[in-house]
């Protein structure tokens, strides 16, 4: 009986709506960049962030932390990074997203320009 509800509850868990699961988490992503063939660098960004609902059919996330950056012949350096997006289901089948993205520029030095990313889109599932 006890494995039944265990099975019950991590079975509703995962298959439970993400604006359902509001509350911290950790993000750890790594991103590699090439030109042709020629390897230009890694990004591993580890986040900590906060998740939540947002009316009806959205959610929203703000989530930060060291990046650390291997580029290809240079030296590793540790900058921090952060994203904010949110994302609406707009049909049944249709949900639009947006997220801003910032990172410092010369080992945390705030003084120097931030590199900011913007990305938005609109995913249609069949």
């Amino acid at each position: 009986m006890i494995k039944t509800a265990i099975a019950a509850a991590a079975a509703a868990i995962a298959l439970a709506p993400a604006a359902a699961l509001a509350g911290p988490y950790v993000n750890i992503e790594s991103n590699s960049g090439y030109t042709g063939t020629d390897f230009d660098g890694s990004v591993l960004e580890t986040h900590v962030g906060y998740e939540n609902g947002l009316g009806e059919n959205g959610s929203w996330y703000v989530q930060g932390g060291p990046a650390l950056q291997f580029p290809d012949g240079s030296d590793t350096s540790t900058e921090l990074s952060g994203k904010v997006g949110a994302s609406f289901d707009v049909t049944e089948n249709t949900n639009i997203y947006g997220e801003i993205a910032a990172a410092t520029n010369g080992e945390i030095d705030l003084d120097e320009a931030v590199n900011i990313g913007v990305k938005a889109g609109v995913k249609y599932s069949f």
